[in-house]
C-alpha cells in the first residue's frame, strides 16, 4: 500500500481553504478536488489532483454528480487492513485519509421570504454529506466546518497524538453537521411535520435543579449569531454557571429586552435598568438615569426575596456601584447574590462582590449595554412533556399603549412607563400574574396564583411586606378579571391606574367599579394582549 497521504477537498464557502490546502501540502499530502474548488486552488499556485482520473468521467447532470461514486467511497471507507488494501490495489484505487466538505447554504435558503421547492432542493447538499459521513464511518480525519482547518494542522504538525481520540471527535461533529444540515429540510418540504432541535455542549453542569439530578448540562442550539445567547457570556469570577443560575439568567434577559422593547417602541428611549430574579421571577426591577439609584431601588424592591438570587443590568458594574450593591442598612438580612450579569466590570469589583466559596459568578456580556426591541428573542420555544414536546413562537409581543381604551383619568407619562414597565415584567412571570410599578421600581410581583383575585392579594402583599406604599401605583394583569374582586382589592390598596385585557363577560361590572373608586382602567383585547407565560 502507498505510504502516500490523500485529501479530497470539495468546499461551497472558499474561505480560508487555500491557506489550508498548502498547509497539507506543505506536509506532503496530496490534494484532490474538483469543480469550483479546484479552480481555485489551482489558480493559487497548489497542485491538484481532478476527481475526475479517480471516478473515470467528469460531473455530469448538471454538476449534481460530481464525488457521488464507487470510487470515491471506496477511499473513504476502506479499512487500513492487508484484506481492503489488496482489493483496493486490484482496483487501482488510492485511499482518501482525508475529507474536507463544507455544504450548501440551505438552511439560508429555507430562511428567505421567497423561497421555494425548486430553490431549495437546487441548495440541497447530497455529496458533501455523503461524503463527511463515509468519512466518519471510514474513521478518516473528516472536517466539515472551516474552524477546524487550523486545529487540524496544528495537530498533524504535531505528529498526530492520541490519533483514536481526536479522529473520533471529528467523526461525532461530522455526524453532527449532516444531521443538523437535513433538519431543517425535513421541517420545510413536510410543512412542520417533522420538527427536532439538535444542540452542541457548551459546558457540563455540577447538577441540574436539585443535587440527584445528574448528568446536566448546556448545550447551545442554532447558528451561533445571537449575542444575547447565554453562551457568549464571560465568566469573569466565581464557580462553573449552574442549572438554576442559567435559567434565571434567561428569565432576566427576556425580563430586561421587554423593557427596553416596550420603551424604544412608546417612548423611543431605553433607560438604565436592573433586575433581580429568584427561582424564575422578579423579584427586583427598577430604572432611571443613575446606576446607582437604579441598582439600590432594584435591590429594595424586595430585599428579603433578592436572598441568593441572580442579578442583571444594561450597565457596567463600576466600583461604587458594587458598593451600593453590598451596604447594608439597619436591620437588612445579608446580602449575598448567587450570580450578577452586566456590559462590563470595573478591575476590582470581583473582590467587593465575592462570597465564600466562590459562589458568585460575574458573567460580562458587552451586548447587554445596547438593549433595543432587536434584542427580543424570536427563536422558536419549547416546553417537554412526556412523550415529546409543545412548540410555540417566543414571547416577542410589545404592548403599545397608544392602542388602549381608558376608562377614568388619564394617566400621566411617569405613570405610563411604570404602566410599560409593570407589563414587561408581568409578562415573563409564572402565571396568573399580578405586577405593581411605582416611581419605576418594583414593589410587588404577584406570580404563579390559580386565580387572578390571589394573585392580587398576593401582588399587595408583598409590597407591604417589603417595606412599600401602594398608593399611586400601576397595577398590570396578565389576563382579564372574571369579576370584580381583584380590582377591588387593588383600588381599596391604593393602586391608581390598571392595566388589564377585555374578554370577560363581566367587563363593565370591572369598569363600573374601576369608576365608582376613582381607579383608571387601561384595556387591550384578550386575544392581542394577554400574557400568560411558563406553562
Amino acid at each position: 500500500m502507498s505510504t502516500q497521504k490523500n485529501a479530497l477537498l470539495s468546499v461551497y464557502d472558499k474561505t480560508g481553504i487555500v491557506e489550508f490546502a498548502k498547509s497539507l501540502v506543505k506536509l506532503n499530502w496530496n490534494i484532490c478536488s474538483s469543480g469550483g474548488t479546484a479552480k481555485v486552488l489551482s489558480e493559487a499556485g497548489i497542485p491538484v489532483t481532478d476527481v475526475a482520473t479517480l471516478v473515470g468521467g467528469s460531473a455530469i447532470l448538471g454538476h449534481r454528480v460530481v464525488t457521488l461514486s464507487r470510487e470515491i467511497h471506496a477511499g473513504l471507507l476502506a479499512r487500513y487492513i492487508k484484506e481492503d488494501e489488496d482489493e483496493m490495489e486490484s482496483l487501482g484505487l488510492p485511499y482518501i485519509d482525508l475529507v474536507c466538505f463544507n455544504l450548501y447554504p440551505l438552511a439560508e435558503e429555507i430562511a428567505k421570504s421567497d423561497a421555494t421547492p425548486e430553490s431549495v432542493i437546487e441548495k440541497t447538499d447530497i455529496g458533501g454529506p455523503a461524503a463527511l459521513n463515509s468519512g466518519a464511518k471510514g474513521e478518516r480525519i473528516v472536517i466539515g466546518d472551516p474552524a477546524d482547518y487550523q486545529p487540524v494542522i496544528d495537530w498533524l504538525n504535531a505528529g498526530s497524538p492520541d490519533k483514536e481520540a481526536f479522529v473520533k471527535d471529528l467523526a461525532a461533529k461530522a455526524y453532527f453537521t449532516t444531521a443538523k444540515y437535513y433538519l431543517p429540510a425535513a421541517k420545510y418540504h413536510s410543512d412542520a411535520k417533522y420538527e427536532g432541535m439538535l444542540g452542541e455542549r457548551v459546558e457540563n453542569l455540577k447538577y441540574g435543579e436539585s443535587p440527584y439530578l445528574t448528568p446536566a448540562a448546556h448545550y447551545k442550539v442554532g447558528d451561533d449569531t445571537d449575542p444575547l445567547a447565554l453562551h457568549n457570556f464571560t465568566l469573569v469570577e466565581g464557580d462553573a454557571r449552574s442549572f438554576i443560575g442559567l435559567t434565571d439568567a434567561d428569565c432576566l434577559l427576556q425580563g430586561l429586552t421587554h423593557i427596553a422593547a416596550g420603551f424604544e417602541l412608546n417612548f423611543g428611549k431605553v433607560p438604565l435598568m436592573a433586575m433581580g430574579v429568584k427561582h424564575g421571577n422578579a423579584c427586583g426591577a427598577a430604572i432611571g438615569n443613575d446606576p446607582i439609584k437604579v441598582i439600590k431601588e432594584m435591590i429594595a424592591g424586595d430585599k428579603r426575596a433578592l436572598f441568593g438570587g441572580v442579578i442583571m443590568t444594561n450597565f457596567p458594574i463600576t466600583k461604587a456601584v458594587a458598593s451600593a450593591m453590598t451596604e447594608l442598612e439597619e436591620g437588612d438580612p445579608p446580602r449575598l447574590f448567587d450570580g450578577v450579569f452586566a456590559p462590563e466590570f470595573e478591575d476590582g469589583v470581583p473582590e467587593m462582590l465575592q462570597r465564600k466559596q466562590g459562589k458568585c459568578r460575574l458573567m460580562a456580556n458587552p451586548a447587554l449595554a445596547s438593549l433595543t426591541i432587536d434584542s427580543l428573542d424570536h427563536t422558536t420555544r419549547r416546553r417537554q412533556i412526556r412523550g415529546g414536546y409543545l412548540t410555540q413562537p417566543n414571547y416577542t409581543f410589545v404592548l403599545d399603549l397608544s392602542k388602549s381604551d381608558i376608562y377614568g383619568q388619564p394617566i400621566s407619562d411617569a405613570e405610563k412607563q411604570d404602566m410599560v414597565m409593570a407589563w414587561a415584567i408581568g409578562c415573563i412571570s409564572n402565571s396568573n400574574t399580578i405586577t405593581l410599578i411605582n416611581h419605576g421600581q418594583l414593589i410587588g410581583n404577584g406570580v404563579g396564583q390559580q386565580d387572578r383575585v390571589g394573585a392580587a392579594e398576593l401582588a399587595v402583599k408583598r409590597a407591604r411586606d417589603a417595606g412599600h406604599t401602594v398608593d399611586g401605583a400601576m397595577a398590570w394583569s396578565d389576563s382579564f378579571f372574571p369579576a370584580p374582586d381583584g380590582p377591588e382589592v387593588l383600588a381599596k390598596a391604593g393602586v391608581k391606574a390598571i392595566f388589564a385585557s377585555s374578554g370577560s363577560l363581566k367587563d363593565q361590572l370591572t369598569i363600573d367599579m374601576c369608576k365608582k373608586m376613582g381607579v383608571t382602567l387601561v384595556m387591550q383585547p384578550d386575544s392581542e394582549v394577554r400574557g400568560f407565560a411558563k406553562h
